[in-house]
């Protein structure tokens, strides 16, 4: 029977790495997921939501540049507009990471192409 491979992030060859969700927990701090079943319930309605997320954003900058580009805008708006993209940047970057951790890791013995 072979063996894990223990990769430097702690995890073993195979095993995938617990999936930080796009919410947090109800105290605030991340939220993870841990499976094998990428095409769980669970992870399918991670995978809604951060597309959902990522469309928001991508809306609330569009109306975010109008106001921004705007010298006349009162100060309020473009408050509001800095708030909602940090909101909107907070999610973004969450995701990213999310996607970045399920990335699969390199292994170090086999050759590059």
């Amino acid at each position: 029977m072979g063996h894990a491979k223990e990769h430097a992030d702690g995890h073993t060859h195979g095993t995938p790495p617990p999936r930080l969700l796009p919410w947090p927990s109800p105290d605030g701090k991340p939220s993870y997921l841990v499976t094998d079943n990428g095409g769980s319930r669970l992870s399918r309605l991670a995978d809604d939501l951060e597309a959902v997320q990522l469309a928001i954003g991508t809306d609330v900058l569009g109306l975010a540049r109008k106001v921004l580009d705007d010298p006349a805008s009162p100060y309020t708006e473009v408050r509001y507009a800095g708030l909602r993209l940090a909101e909107c940047l907070t999610d973004a970057l969450r995701v990213a990471e999310s996607r970045g951790i399920r990335l699969p890791v390199p292994d170090a013995n086999r050759p590059r192409p």
